[in-house]
């Protein structure tokens, strides 16, 4: 998987640009490009694409995904489910899909808390504490009123702005290991919850990512580590199922399905479950004159 995203990368990231970007795409678009896979038990392979470059894992993409091999008969239906092993840059991930009502699930890679109550300095001078957390790549998790904002009041553009300035200064005062991979050591992003996970409550929240790109989905790694980050504190125990909501009110439900330990990091599998839906089918045409077409961003 390595071996193509950097081959992808260096020769033909033109083609990511061509379909992210405007006139075709936005700032905030997302894309799956499906790969032949590399390992032998996977029924196919991805890799996340957005307006920065590419992903490691991508839980609402999967979910998608899930019912796409289904569709597409890369993978037979089976009742009551179908499972899809999906490879991802970060692992194998299990999917299972109901193939009537296309609920579907997918089960983690090991997702683990790897700092908590970090502190970070921000531009204006003002100390913050974060959970720093993978669930298929690393977020820094923050409650909103500890940044002075209210996650159901405040407009994107505050929370994206705030979020995006978390991100950079965690990435340049905390340093991240991963047990498997240097190349998985990075913080993707910043996610800004409301305060209701520790109460078990449906909890709603915002992912900032890559070039301050806003998720619109709960954001299926995010949850995955907000889980995570759940269990290392004890608020969620195995079974227990959470509910989140996106800043657009879509929904997933996660619980810890299982505890497993990553070369000496205590970890856990998370379930996630929602369900995919179809908006259409596009095709694109290039002009070879066309300097525009070749994708371009205003902001």
């Amino acid at each position: 998987m390595s071996t193509i995203l950097s081959r992808i990368t260096q020769h033909l990231d033109h083609l990511r640009k061509f379909l992210m970007f405007e006139p075709r795409g936005h700032k905030e678009m997302y894309g799956a490009l499906l790969v032949e896979p590399s390992l032998p038990n996977a029924d196919l392979a991805v890799l996340f694409m957005h307006n920065e470059g590419y992903s490691t894992m991508c839980g609402h993409a999967i979910i998608a995904l899930g019912r796409f091999a289904i569709d597409e008969r890369i993978v037979e239906p089976q009742f009551p489910k179908t499972t899809v092993n999906i490879e991802c840059p970060c692992g194998l991930v299990k999917v299972e899909v109901d193939p009537m009502t296309y609920e579907t699930s997918f089960i983690s890679v090991p997702a683990f808390a790897l700092l908590l109550d970090q502190e970070v300095d921000l531009e204006n001078g003002q100390k913050i504490k974060v959970d720093i957390s993978y669930g298929g790549a690393f977020y820094a998790l923050i409650e909103d009123h500890v940044l002075g904002l209210d996650i159901e009041k405040d407009s994107i553009e505050k929370l994206t702005y705030t979020a995006d300035a978390v991100t950079q200064k965690a990435k340049a005062q905390l340093k991240l290991a991963h047990p498997d991979s240097d190349d998985l050591a990075f913080l993707y992003g910043t996610i800004i919850t409301d305060s209701n996970l520790p109460l078990k409550k449906p909890s709603k929240n915002i992912c900032i990512f890559a070039d301050a790109q806003v998720d619109r989905s709960p954001t299926g790694s995010g949850v995955t580590a907000r889980m995570a980050q759940a269990y290392a504190r004890n608020i969620y125990q195995i079974d227990e199922e959470a509910n989140f909501k996106s800043i657009v009110n879509s929904e997933f439900r996660a619980e810890i399905h299982s505890t497993t330990d990553l070369k000496g990091q205590k970890a856990v599998h998370v379930k996630v479950s929602g369900k995919g839906f179809y908006t259409g089918r596009s095709s694109f045409i290039y002009d070879e004159d066309d300097e525009l077409g070749k994708g371009f961003l205003c902001r």
